[in-house]
């Protein structure tokens, strides 16, 4: 199983001040050199993390893999065409929601995301889509010619009891099984940490993981000492 990072957050903490640092691109080669196996940014209409610029830079300078995260809107596809990212990730997106809150509904939006998948793919750009771990949405996937899914995990991730969890998890290994069978990469992703990950691993269908929030908030913590203790050097000294 690969680890891909999400590194919209350290924009978020960017765009709080309306600065320019922590710079999202500086955090990706770190990610990078720290093992990660690719990259994940989401260019939303609004902009409110991660900007036009960014991404430009991300394509220039990603070693591993640059996966666009995106609502399949004409302004965004055409970004997307013209920096030619290692993948797309086509997700829902709506203004009031403070993240991705599901997966898309490709079976109600078939012959719209047939019609996206085929634009990319006259430009040689793979296509993943975000949906929740059901069968006729992983049917219908494979049926529009999607090169790989990721299961959205917000419900495994937030849920409370052991039978509850179980049940999750079985619903996103049976979804992961199928498109496997279906020729498709699977990844997954939405709230998987540092506790919820260990049972999930074991998933073997599962080809990739992608984490943000989790990660990003352990290193403000982990690092903060550091931080800290570098700035008391420089006050004092």
């Amino acid at each position: 199983m690969r680890l891909a990072i999400n590194i919209d957050h350290i924009a978020t903490l960017r765009e709080a001040r309306g600065g320019v640092e922590p710079d999202p691109v500086i955090a990706a080669s770190i990610c990078e050199l720290a093992g990660a196996e690719g990259i994940v940014c989401h260019l939303r209409e609004d902009r409110r993390h991660i900007n036009d610029r960014d991404v430009r830079l991300l394509r220039e300078t990603v070693k591993t893999k640059l996966d666009l995260e995106m609502a399949a809107t004409d302004e965004i596809i055409g970004i997307a065409i013209d920096i030619l990212p290692d993948l797309v990730t086509l997700v829902p997106e709506h203004r009031q929601e403070l993240t991705t809150e599901g997966g898309i509904d490709v079976v109600a939006q078939r012959d719209f995301y047939l019609g996206v998948i085929k634009e990319f793919h006259d430009h040689d750009i793979p296509v993943s889509l975000f949906i929740e771990p059901e069968q006729n949405q992983v049917e219908t996937a494979a049926a529009i010619d999607t090169d790989m899914i990721e299961i959205h995990t917000g419900q495994y991730a937030n849920a409370i009891d052991d039978e509850e969890i179980q049940d999750h998890l079985e619903k996103i290994k049976t979804a992961a099984a199928l498109g496997k069978k279906l020729r498709m990469g699977v990844n997954a992703g939405h709230g998987l940490n540092y506790t919820n990950i260990i049972p999930f691993k074991a998933i073997q269908d599962i080809d990739e993981v992608s984490i943000g929030h989790a990660i990003i908030s352990r290193a403000i913590l982990s690092g903060l000492e550091t931080a800290v203790r570098d700035m008391v050097t420089l006050v004092r000294g």
